[in-house]
């Protein structure tokens, strides 16, 4: 029996060197070898099949992250250049939230990448104050605490979790994985998420990295995303979960308000947003780790 697989440029039949490949549709061999040509050229010719970097074929799990993409915003969201959030963030130990619940400011920038994370604190003897005294700023190498005493390193253990994070983000999907050549995207049917029904799709590059994404089988929008790793010191599988919820349009950019993480069932963070702008932008002074936080960017 012959095996295909889908690649960017369409199906192709399946050599011994290949470590992946789609679940099988149910067709057979043959009659999917006579309509290869002409299913590919019905996909490449819809417009879902056309959204987004990369997202062609007849695979359905193409068509749902194409129709993903158009639902947080189409273009709009595909070129998001910078932001700036306003929310809460909460943090949590073996299920129990901490106490505090700090305000933070996101800055961010997708190219030349680069965050900076103020948490204000709000305290006082008489009159409650806010004090921005403390940042996080991120660079394509490495994190730093910022103070007005000036910045350090970030513990490694907090930069690679923060790497990890980045490297399996929706965006990383999007705009870097389903670029590659001989990524696998495969429909895996329905399941339900949050008290919604939705369409399970998984993405699988040739480096054995790969998300789950859950998507709202009515709007199409994200409601969470998995990926496992292996703990580097003991070798035992992890898995951590990114929840989406309260979707609102901003500047034409479908934006969720709560997301939730998870690391193996446990919750492990929350934040909502309470305020979001786009494309500000956003001075390249904020992304310096040697601007200490006394000095105010315009």
């Amino acid at each position: 029996m012959v095996e295909l697989y889908w690649s960017v440029d369409g199906p192709k039949e399946k050599d011994g060197c290949m470590k992946h490949r789609l679940r099988d549709f149910g067709l057979g061999a043959a009659a999917m070898l006579l309509s290869s040509t002409a299913l590919w050229a019905q996909a490449s010719a819809m417009p879902s099949a056309q959204a987004g970097p990369e997202v062609q074929g007849e695979n359905r799990g193409s068509k749902l992250i194409a129709e993903m993409i158009q639902a947080l915003g189409g273009d709009a969201w595909l070129n998001r250049k910078d932001w700036h959030i306003e929310g809460r963030a909460a943090t949590f130990y073996k299920g129990a939230p901490h106490d505090d619940v700090p305000l933070f400011e996101e800055y961010y920038r997708t190219n030349p990448f680069g965050e900076r994370v103020i948490l204000v604190s709000h305290y006082g003897i008489f009159i409650a104050t806010d004090h921005k005294d403390i940042a996080e700023v991120w660079t394509p190498d490495d994190g730093y605490e910022v103070t007005f005493k000036g910045k350090k390193e970030l513990p490694a253990k907090d930069v690679d979790e923060y790497k990890r994070r980045r490297k399996y983000s929706l965006d990383a999907v999007v705009h870097d994985w389903l670029k590659q050549p001989g990524v696998v995207v495969t429909y895996e049917g329905t399941d339900m998420e949050a008290r919604h029904l939705a369409d399970k799709v998984s993405v699988l590059t040739t480096d054995n990295d790969g998300v789950t994404l859950q998507l709202d089988e009515s709007t199409h929008l994200p409601l969470s995303l998995t990926f496992q790793w292996r703990d580097p010191l003991y070798h035992d599988l992890n898995t951590d979960v990114e929840q989406f919820d309260d979707y609102h349009a901003v500047q034409g950019i479908q934006t969720p308000y709560a997301i939730t993480r998870l690391h193996n069932g446990d919750m492990t963070g929350q934040r909502f947003v309470t305020k979001v702008a786009y494309n500000l932008n956003l001075s390249a002074d904020l992304f310096d780790p040697d601007r200490p936080l006394s000095k105010k960017a315009k």
